[in-house]
């Protein structure tokens, strides 16, 4: 049986509020049945701020999160790290600037005792460069993350990544132990923006594709019925494909609708 996390991105309003303490978030998971977290770096700004390369504040902002963690028997499963650089420049060194970027993150998630650090691929535009660049990107972020005994993740999170033949393609290349990805049951947008999506990846065969690779899963959900189940999305069908490739880890309730409140979305 897997367990069940909760990404903190289902919460994303009211932490950027500041409704909901994001020091807290621990707490909050627990309350409402969870057995881990996965944090999202957006909210820790103020500690580690964007763009910086500083580190000085991981040990202080890592005992405040652990204390709180240990407080409610919570797993600090991953941290999802947003805003720092393009992983996939086709500049070399715009990509070991967004490197360096990110290892506050993966020091973090070190102190946190976290299992991995989910990045993005963001960059080249150009299929087969953003696949070479991807592999730059993820070899150097891993290889430091080695030395924390840490996984380096990647979501299918637009763009590029959301061609998961692609991504598959870049997991293979990288193939390194330590690197993997997030298969997210959303987010297989190909082609326009965010609610403006023109055309989509197969979800079901995306997943499939990122599912030998994985280290986390993201249950992504939009809309509920009134028997309870996803709208947009088959959860038998879904699960069936995790099921199937022997995954045991976190699965990660993301919910992102706009019908229910964060907490009732939380639960459906």
């Amino acid at each position: 049986k897997n367990k069940i996390s909760l990404a903190q991105w289902s919460m994303n309003k009211s932490f950027f509020s500041g409704k909901k303490n994001a020091l807290k978030f621990p707490e909050i998971a627990a309350e409402l049945g969870f057995e881990g977290v996965e944090y999202v770096n957006q909210f820790y700004f103020d500690y580690l701020k964007s763009g910086s390369t500083s580190s000085k504040n991981v040990k202080v902002l890592g005992k405040k999160l652990n204390k709180n963690a240990i407080e409610n028997n919570i797993a600090n499963a991953l941290i999802m790290v947003d805003h720092e650089g393009e992983l996939a420049s086709n500049e070399s060194n715009k990509i070991s600037i967004s490197i360096d970027q990110h290892k506050k993150w993966v020091e973090l998630a070190a102190e946190l005792g976290c299992e991995s650090v989910r990045v993005n691929l963001s960059g080249s535009e150009d299929p087969k460069e953003w696949v070479e660049r991807s592999v730059e990107g993820l070899t150097g972020l891993s290889e430091f993350a080695k030395q924390h005994n840490l996984n380096i993740i990647v979501e299918n999170h637009g763009g590029l990544s959301s061609n998961a033949m692609l991504l598959a393609k870049v997991m293979r290349k990288t193939n390194l132990e330590n690197c993997g990805t997030l298969p997210d049951f959303g987010n297989f947008c190909i082609e326009g923006g965010y609610g403006t999506c023109t055309k989509e990846y197969d979800m079901y065969k995306g997943v499939a594709e990122l599912m030998p690779f994985a280290k986390s899963v993201s249950a992504k959900t939009y809309n509920f019925d009134s028997d309870g189940f996803e709208t947009k999305i088959d959860f038998k069908k879904m699960m069936k494909i995790v099921r199937d490739s022997g995954y045991k880890g976190f699965i990660g309730v993301e919910y992102e609708g706009y019908g229910l409140s964060e907490k009732e979305g939380i639960l459906a």
